[in-house]
């Protein structure tokens, strides 16, 4: 819903800034007031085109600023794809500025956007119709998403398994295509994975290997360094003159002397008995050691060549034996899958096959729910169409079969219209009038009101050519879509601003030397004046303020109903 416009320096208007409401917004005004310039900054700030006209006679830029309230989780997920999130208000600011340079400056929620970030985001936000921009309805490829929506719980379960079969038709189709039996570049990767796997599986790497055989590098690079630290170690524990075991031995039989006098010195005895024994055990230990050193020369290069193949493959496949083991795996199930290529090509086909008589016989039953809602959709709409005056207009909701598939079935669907007698059905963006447009764009929304996600509907030239009983249906079609949605009406009919739920006057005036257009909401009294002078015209007597008055309430009476 638009919550609120800013306008700053743009065409006539100074400054100006409005509050909108819920439910049926109508403007009017006299002729030249500017009500124009009111849709004409919309557009600006929704992504239209600007030129340097827009901006105010002596002013260096224009700035427009629009808030949108917006909480509906399937516009906020459009919003989302757009990189837009809404905060937790779920308010959404515009803003875009132009200056006279012809520079523009765009903003959504504070971060810089470019234009057609503000078309995109604008368009599932707002419609505007009467002029060609801002009117969903026109891009043909929401005709779909429309139709579907009215049909929603008939589809839900086709399109769900659609979708899934369609999921696996494409993962088909990619296996095929990798695995063509002509493809040379298919060829040549059998060829790289039969010599990768060669390469890795006839090095047969174990897990850890690289590790043991450093550690076992280390210890030979360190032979010499080794051999001197072992005969040092039993130079000095056994072999030497004054070796730690001779004399820990001494120190042990001594102390057996001594507490076998002094009881009281057992305890320490035993403990040097402990030490001797562990000494013991270490230098028999030593001594295997040392008997065990024997270092040759061609181990240390064979050690560092099975490395260097290591490094190599590490290098290429992972940085581990586990990653380079992983790799070939991986590998040879590739050229398994290629070389089974035959039969594979045989099996993926035949599935292919039964998935496409699959998502056919889905695409029809679609197609079938489709067809049936759009002739429903497309009588009810020309039903509309009769009420607002244009009796000899024809609509249809076109659905034809397109060449391919996709999750959304097989089917193209267009709006179709054919606005006078004679005259052949064509696209609604072909439409020539204004006003016509706007009634046709009323009738559908009139008809399609419960499934349109787009909460603000914009509507200017909406009476062109009408008047009396047509514009009370018009009055009344726009009154039940307010139900629903905010609607934005520029008018000159009493019938349309009697069923207002907001009034608006737009008025024109002199100031310092210059014309500026401004905007004030009505209260209840100044509602009457101005249908009294939307009925009377410029002089407003007693007769059309009762007139006023009356319309006024058959207008509540009817929207109360």
């Amino acid at each position: 819903m638009l919550d609120k416009l800013c306008v700053r320096n743009f065409a006539l208007i100074d400054e100006l800034e409005v509050d909108f409401g819920s439910g049926l917004n109508v403007l009017s005004g006299e002729t030249g007031a500017g009500k124009s310039i009111i849709i004409g900054s919309l557009n600006f700030v929704l992504g239209g085109k600007a030129d340097k006209d827009i901006i105010k006679a002596g002013c260096e830029s224009t700035e427009v600023s629009a808030l949108i309230y917006a909480d509906n989780e399937e516009i906020k997920e459009r919003l989302r794809e757009c990189d837009v999130e809404t905060d937790d208000d779920n308010y959404i600011l515009l803003k875009r500025t132009f200056n006279v340079n012809g520079k523009s400056s765009c903003k959504v929620n504070g971060r810089t956007a470019t234009v057609g970030m503000l078309r995109e985001i604008s368009s599932c936000l707002v419609d505007i119709h009467g002029q060609h921009d801002h009117q969903s309805l026109l891009n043909t490829k929401n005709h779909i998403i429309m139709l579907d929506r009215l049909c929603a719980d008939r589809l839900r379960e086709p399109m769900s398994k659609l979708a899934v079969l369609c999921g696996e038709y494409r993962d088909i189709s990619k296996r095929l295509k990798e695995i063509d039996l002509n493809d040379r570049e298919l060829q040549d990767k059998a060829d790289l994975y039969r010599y990768q796997v060669n390469e890795i599986g006839s090095a047969g790497l174990t897990p850890g290997e690289d590790e043991k055989l450093t550690e076992r590098k280390n210890i030979l690079v360190s032979s010499e360094k080794l051999k001197l630290g072992v005969s040092r170690c039993l130079d000095v524990l056994s072999r030497g003159e004054y070796a730690a075991m001779d004399n820990l031995g001494i120190a042990v039989s001594e102390y057996e002397n001594i507490a076998s006098i002094d009881e009281g010195q057992r305890e320490t005895m035993e403990a040097l008995n402990d030490c001797y024994s562990i000494l013991e055990d270490a230098v028999k230990s030593i001594r295997n050691y040392e008997d065990s050193m024997e270092f040759d020369p061609r181990e240390l290069d064979d050690i560092e060549e099975r490395l260097q193949v290591i490094y190599e493959l590490k290098k290429k496949y992972g940085p581990t034996i586990d990653a380079v083991n992983s790799y070939m795996e991986r590998v040879s199930q590739k050229l398994k899958d290629i070389e089974d290529s035959e039969a594979l090509v045989a099996e993926y086909g035949k599935k292919k096959k039964t998935l496409e008589k699959e998502i056919k016989d889905i695409c029809l039953e679609i197609t079938a729910v489709r067809t049936e809602t759009a002739e429903d959709v497309s009588r009810k709409t020309e039903e509309v169409l009769k009420e607002l005056s244009m009796e000899n207009a024809r609509f249809d909701i076109v659905v034809s079969p397109k060449e391919s598939f996709d999750e959304k079935g097989s089917d193209n669907v267009e709006f179709m219209i054919c606005a006078n007698r004679g005259e052949e059905l064509k696209p609604l963006s072909r439409i020539a009038s204004g006003g016509e447009m706007s009634r046709v764009m009323l009738a559908l929304k009139t008809v399609l009101a419960d499934v349109d996600n787009i909460d603000t509907f914009i509507f200017d030239e909406i009476d062109t050519g009408i008047s009396g009983r047509t514009a009370q249906k018009v009055a009344e079609k726009m009154c039940r879509i307010a139900n629903s949605h905010q609607i934005i009406c520029i008018t000159h009919l009493p019938q349309i601003a009697a069923m207002a739920d907001n009034n608006y006057l737009i008025e024109k005036s002199d100031h310092n030397l210059s014309t500026v257009t401004n905007i004030v909401e009505l209260s209840e009294d100044k509602v009457y004046n101005e249908l009294a002078r939307l009925i009377g015209g410029a002089k407003i007597t007693d007769a059309t303020k009762d007139a006023a008055r009356e319309m006024k309430i058959m207008a509540d009476r009817l929207k109360g109903e």
